[in-house]
């Protein structure tokens, strides 16, 4: 019984490696070479995640990135396979707007969003990001802001403004 129990409260995660950089730190001695990695997680049901973390080789860092991201876990509001409303949200330069699509439409989206959305379970949205900066964890942390603004029963207006203005 504790077993089917354990088994239910342990889900099927993946990961995908998102990016991976050395970065030095100059100390009196000489160069400090370590490595970052930014790991994406999620369940393709609802939880996605991103984690950073640097370490001594590689697979450290991997590993530290892929413990963070399972800690920071969000839920993710999925309605019919897209996202309820469109949203939008900015960290730091990163600026990345989603809009829901219609069904059979596909991810319209960059690397780095394609690759939340894909681990997140959605599969009919398209992305824009708006921003200047091309690193991969400003605009992963702008998507997950993005995708934590969602909300469950937003009421979405189907008619345009100039639409409301003739009413």
């Amino acid at each position: 019984m504790i077993s089917s129990m354990e088994e239910k409260k342990e889900e099927k995660f993946e990961s995908k490696l998102l990016d991976l950089r050395r970065v030095t730190h100059v100390r009196e001695g000489g160069k400090k070479l370590r490595f970052r990695a930014v790991v994406v997680v999620g369940n393709r049901a609802g939880k996605v995640g991103v984690g950073v973390a640097s370490g001594l080789d590689v697979s450290q860092a991997v590993e530290k990135a892929t413990y963070q991201a399972r800690k920071n876990l969000v839920e993710v509001v999925i309605k019919e396979g897209t996202i309820p409303h469109k949203v939008y949200a900015k960290f730091g330069p990163a600026k990345v707007l989603l809009k829901p699509q219609r069904k059979g439409r596909g991810l319209v989206a960059g690397g780095t969003v394609r690759v939340i959305c894909t681990l997140a379970g959605i599969k009919d949205v398209s992305s824009k990001n708006l921003g200047r900066t091309t690193n991969k964890l400003n605009i992963a942390q702008a998507t997950v802001e993005a995708l934590k603004k969602l909300k469950k029963n937003a009421v979405t207006s189907t008619k345009t403004d100039s639409q409301e203005e003739k009413a």
